[in-house]
This record gives structure tokens, C-alpha cells and sequence, in this order.
């Protein structure tokens, strides 16, 4: 059994991985989660999303149309996703894909379902509620299928990033034209394993389980909705116990309403305030921690051992290729899920200059999340150069960084080096690009890094922020 990083000689574990780090000779219980996509704001995230209502209002138009065979055609292409090694196959991954029998009679499904007649049914997400015959797994399936061509493109920037080999003329297998809204098919680079390729998929986008559940919609929502209708029009069901307080039990509701996708849409339909209320509470899904997608990993001695790591590697031109290495695994330890999707050597300007590091600026709290939503500043994207250098950084770099900043893209960076002769005339210097209206530059040096990582190790992640925020502010004063 090996990992990607193992087939790759990427030496790197999970916590310095953007993608998930699966098993190619077994499928990871894993799912790509659709409701994520539309609760996330980052670009990625909002393109899938953009695939996932085209693909499901092709159906739907289908459906309205009384069209079988053009819905028939659209869902007879969701085929097997065996290059994620996500799902749930035990063995060798085989998938779990839609077939011409299945595409049939998850059509006649949608079609004959009541949420679909009356406007319940909106997007996949919804099928676990509403559809018979349409669970976790296979709806992870669908998804993974429509959004193929963003997990390619994805893949490929992963690849840059940590210097995996792509092979060209590769069939992509469907991929969804939104435009078009029809499948088409291309040849794509991709990497390969023993013939086979491999599309890598963000961890920031998998969960063990969907959000949406009906069990957890009829259980927690449903019936105690109708235990309180029950309540409040003293009807048969209610019961008075000997204190005097009445009640109705979920059993007896479970019996008087049995569980059926069937009635989920018909109670949906009579209340509608009940399912936003459920969509409401469920909010925006939290991304799986590095502990919960690797078995027996303890960040606190994998922070100690990252500095025991940077102290090993020497200055200078011979180990700036170890340092960079080293440097994108541990702002992706330190900084995930508020930064991810990183993008090595990004070009801009027509490829004019080139970025060491780019990354998408995920965070809903904290210090990364001020900067984003903070006028100057908006920071969409942090940019990162890391210079291993043996003499001080100077200026040069400075503007080299700072030409890189737009108001689209955002105005944050951070000069990644190993230390300072003169701290104070440096911060001095990132002082003035920031009183010059050309951007924010926070230094980091081995010291920051130290310091970062052993608040980790001591159990006080929340002080990380509170360090950078510290940090920025001295380019305030």
C-alpha cells in the first residue's frame, strides 16, 4: 500500500499536503460534497459550483420538458471515478459509476418525485433528501464526474507545486461544458501510476459524510416540528404523564409518519420554513483537520519536528531548492484550511513576472479574514516569495514582491527569508511600501517560523494569529 506522496518521492506527510494524500490501491471513505461548494466563497469552490447548477438544471430542464431521453444521455455519462481513490470500494478502486439501466431509473426517480413537480429540488445537494435510491456515495460520485475538468486543472497546479511528472495526450474521461451544457471529452496532462492516472482532489473539499442528511432532517427537524404542531392542537397523540406535563413521543410519530424521502418532500412542500431553517443550522461545513484525515498524527511533535528540520538546512543558493521544498509544507501546516490551493511560480501580467508561491485565502476568522474583507487591503490572494538568502534581504526584493499586488488580486504578501542584521531598519523599509499605498509586506524569518511553530507544539494554535496580527500592525505605526 502507498500513498501518493510514496509513489511521487514527495517528502512530505498529509499536514504539508494541500490534496488529499490517498491509498492508490484502495479507495479512502471519503466524499466530495456538493453543499460545500455553494457555502464557500473562494474562487475554485464558486466554479464548481457554477457546474454543478448548470449540470443539474440541464436535468431539471429535461425533467420539465418531459425529455427521458435527453435526461437519459446526460446522466448515462457520470461514469466511474476511479482516479480520486475516494468512495466507498474496498479493494482496488473500482467506482460506483451510473450505468444506462441506472441512468433510466434515476431519471424516472427525479421525474416521479414530488420535490422535482414542485421546486424543492434545486441542486444535487437536495437529492438526499427528496430522491430515493440516491445516497452519500453516489451523489459524491455525480459530483466528482461534473466537476472533473476544475480536479484536472487542480491536479496539474499540485503537480508544479511539488514537482510531479504529467503525462500528455491523456483521456480526461467527461468532462462538463457548462457553456454548452453538454459532456465532452479531450486529451489532458495528468500523472501516472502503474498506467493508471491519478486526479488529485483539495482536502479542504472532502468530509466523511455529506451535509445533507434526510435521517438527520426527519429526525431532528421534522419531528420535532410536528411534535410541537401536535402539542399546540392537543390532538390524540399527545400524552399526559402523571407530573401533569404532556407530551408526544418521536416514537409515535415515527409510526404515525414513517420515514420516506416521498414524505420529506410532501412536509417540505407544507413547510418550507422547517427545511431553511435545517439548511440554516447546518451552515458552512468545517474542513476535516489534519488529525482526522491522518491516523495517529500529533501536530505537536510534527511542529517540533519541522524545527529541528529548518535548522538543518543551510543558506544559500546550494539548499534553496530544500528551503522553498520546505517552506510550502510548513505554511501549509501552519496556515491550513485559512490558506490553500497553493500555486507555485504563478504567473501574472501575461507571464511577464512570476510569484514563488500563491495562495487562495480561505479563512472566516482571524487574521487572514480581516485582511481579505479590510479596504486597502482585500486580500483574495497571499503571495509568498521565500529567499534563502546568506546576506539580508533589501529593497530590490521588496518591490519585487509589492509589483505584484493589484487591487483584483489583493495586496498581502509575505518575504519568507532567514534573518534579519538590522530588524528595525528592515520593518522600517516594509513601513514605507505600505505609507507609499503599495502594499502590505510582513517579513518572515527562521525566528518567526520557530516562534509559530512552538505555539503549535504548546497546544496555542490560536496565538499564531495573534502573532501575525501583531506583526502587521507594525507596519501601521
Amino acid at each position: 500500500m502507498a500513498k501518493l506522496s510514496q509513489h511521487f518521492k514527495i517528502d512530505k506527510v498529509q499536514p504539508e499536503l494541500d490534496f488529499v494524500d490517498v491509498d492508490t490501491d484502495t479507495d479512502k471513505h471519503l466524499f466530495i460534497d456538493p453543499y460545500v461548494f455553494s457555502k464557500r466563497t473562494d474562487p475554485w469552490s464558486a466554479k464548481c459550483h457554477d457546474s454543478m447548477l448548470s449540470f443539474f438544471e440541464a436535468v431539471l430542464d429535461a425533467i420539465r420538458e418531459g425529455n427521458r431521453f435527453k435526461g437519459q444521455m446526460l446522466l448515462n455519462q457520470l461514469h466511474e471515478p476511479n482516479e480520486t481513490c475516494l468512495g466507498l470500494s474496498s479493494g482496488t478502486p473500482s467506482g460506483r459509476g451510473i450505468g444506462s439501466l441506472q441512468a433510466e431509473d434515476l431519471f424516472r426517480r427525479m421525474s416521479d418525485s414530488r420535490a422535482a413537480e414542485t421546486g424543492l429540488l434545486e441542486e444535487l445537494s437536495d437529492c438526499e433528501l427528496f430522491i430515493p435510491g440516491i445516497g452519500p456515495d453516489k451523489i459524491s460520485d455525480i459530483t466528482t464526474n461534473i466537476i472533473r475538468m476544475h480536479l484536472i486543472e487542480y491536479t496539474q497546479y499540485q503537480c508544479e507545486v511539488h514537482g510531479i511528472e504529467l503525462r500528455g495526450q491523456v483521456a480526461s474521461g467527461n468532462l462538463w461544458n457548462e457553456n454548452s451544457r453538454r459532456w465532452e471529452e479531450r486529451y489532458v496532462q495528468l500523472p501516472i501510476i502503474d498506467g493508471r492516472k491519478i486526479i488529485m482532489v483539495p482536502k479542504a473539499s472532502v468530509r466523511w459524510n455529506l451535509s445533507f442528511s434526510h435521517r438527520q432532517y426527519y429526525n431532528r427537524f421534522v419531528l420535532e416540528f410536528l411534535q410541537a404542531e401536535h402539542l399546540a392542537q392537543h390532538t390524540s397523540l399527545v400524552e399526559t404523564l402523571r407530573s401533569g406535563r404532556q407530551r408526544v413521543t418521536k416514537k409515535i410519530l415515527r409510526e404515525q409518519y414513517p420515514l420516506s424521502k416521498h414524505f420529506l418532500a410532501e412536509f417540505s412542500e407544507q413547510h418550507p420554513e422547517v427545511l431553511e431553517r435545517y439548511k440554516d443550522w447546518l451552515g458552512v461545513p468545517r474542513e476535516l483537520s489534519d488529525e482526522e484525515l491522518e491516523e495517529q498524527f500529533d501536530e505537536k511533535h510534527f511542529a517540533r519536528a519541522l524545527i529541528a528540520e529548518l535548522d538543518e538546512i543551510n543558506r544559500g543558493s546550494h539548499d534553496a531548492g530544500r528551503f522553498h521544498s520546505f517552506m510550502i509544507g510548513t505554511l501549509q501546516f501552519i496556515f491550513y484550511p485559512n490558506l490553500i490551493y497553493p500555486e507555485k511560480e504563478c504567473e501574472i501580467h501575461d507571464g511577464r513576472k512570476r510569484i514563488d508561491i500563491a495562495y487562495t485565502n480561505n479563512s472566516d476568522t482571524g487574521f487572514f479574514f480581516r485582511r481579505r474583507h479590510e479596504a486597502g487591503v482585500a486580500a483574495k490572494k497571499i503571495y509568498v516569495e521565500c529567499k534563502n538568502y546568506m546576506k539580508e534581504i533589501a529593497n530590490p526584493e521588496l518591490d519585487q514582491l509589492a509589483g505584484r499586488f493589484s487591487p483584483i488580486r489583493g495586496r498581502l504578501g509575505l518575504l519568507i527569508g532567514r534573518s534579519f542584521d538590522d530588524r528595525e531598519r528592515f520593518i522600517a523599509r516594509c513601513r514605507d511600501t505600505a505609507r507609499d499605498d503599495r502594499g502590505f509586506i510582513i517579513a518572515i524569518v527562521d525566528h518567526d517560523v520557530v516562534q509559530m511553530l512552538e505555539m503549535i507544539e504548546q497546544g496555542r494554535r490560536p496565538d499564531v494569529d495573534r502573532y501575525l496580527e501583531r506583526r502587521f500592525n507594525e507596519l501601521l505605526t
